[in-house]
């Protein structure tokens, strides 16, 4: 049994990385595991990605492009406000403008960047540089 799903899926993608490996197959799948790889996607850390469904959860086979510096999920899941945004960039991020942060918001899950565009706070959920 997994306790955190999230971290379980990050965890093999940075192994998988590093490995230099060019396909990883998650299972698992999540809502929240499917846009944290979206956003990832976007944002060029890995490629695409395939869900296919079964009884037991979904599988998906996310292809890799090996741009994964460091990726994790952030224990616990820190309340973050719109001035508290810099603290955690510091604290997660190795350098300004360097990375990003994945926040679940009231007005659904994006990064840090967005959400301080938007003026809005949140839970922090993941970083990836």
């Amino acid at each position: 049994m997994l306790n955190d799903p999230l971290a379980n899926a990050l965890s093999i993608v940075m192994s998988y990385d590093k490995c230099g490996r060019k396909e990883v197959v998650i299972n698992p799948v999540s809502r929240i595991i499917r846009k944290v790889l979206t956003i990832m996607q976007d944002r060029f850390f890995v490629g695409s990605f395939d869900e296919i469904t079964d009884s037991r959860g979904g599988v998906i086979k996310l292809n890799l492009l090996g741009n994964i510096n460091a990726c994790g999920v952030i224990k616990p899941r820190f309340s973050v406000s719109l001035d508290t945004y810099e603290k955690f960039e510091k604290r997660y991020l190795p350098a300004k403008d360097f990375g990003v942060l994945i926040v679940s918001t009231p007005k659904g899950i994006m990064t840090h960047e967005d959400a301080k565009r938007a003026g809005i706070g949140g839970r922090l959920l993941a970083y990836c540089y």
